[in-house]
């Protein structure tokens, strides 16, 4: 594990969790909170870790609970810029059952501290619709704050939706 709470430890993904990644972003719950909303496949999560992850654009962190080291989600940074030294911040909680146990909020904590501490990241920026009012309060929990409305966002299945942009200074 590379950090752990009071409730999750984090630990890097690998390839092995493909199935879970795959499982847990085909879940409608998830899903609706993506922008990108078609039916993950293995290839596309391959891809990914072809073009993203092992490039360095992506470091993606698999969220598991303390108690027994089970994976229940999955927190990244995408668009990671060495240069700027910032990154856009992402996470889901893909098991039904770990929802409301606050280990959104333990982790958006560890995760920036993490970023900041191995990344040597300075800023993080999400993106979030605004009907998630509980990842809205988790994420000021974690100390990000809201500097931007995105109005009539597209996702790929059509919808349109309001989103607002977040920002940690870490």
């Amino acid at each position: 594990m590379l950090v752990a709470g009071e409730k999750v430890a984090l630990r890097l993904m690998t390839r092995e969790d493909t199935d879970l990644i795959v499982k847990w972003r085909n879940n409608q719950r998830v899903r609706d909170n993506f922008v990108y909303r078609e039916k993950f496949t293995n290839e596309i999560h391959e891809n990914w870790i072809k073009t993203k992850v092992e490039t360095g654009e992506v470091v993606q962190l698999i969220i598991c609970e303390k108690c027994n080291n089970r994976p229940v989600g999955s927190v990244y940074f995408r668009d990671i810029d060495n240069t700027a030294h910032s990154a856009e911040y992402g996470i889901f909680i893909g098991e039904d059952d770990a929802i409301g146990k606050g280990y959104g909020n333990e982790t958006a904590v560890l995760a920036t501290e993490y970023a900041r501490k191995e990344l040597g990241l300075t800023k993080l920026i999400l993106r979030v619709f605004t009907y998630n009012e509980a990842a809205i309060r988790s994420y000021e929990h974690a100390g990000f704050v809201k500097i931007k409305d995105l109005p009539l966002v597209e996702c790929s299945d059509g919808e349109k939706s309001d989103m607002i942009l977040m920002e940690q200074k870490i």
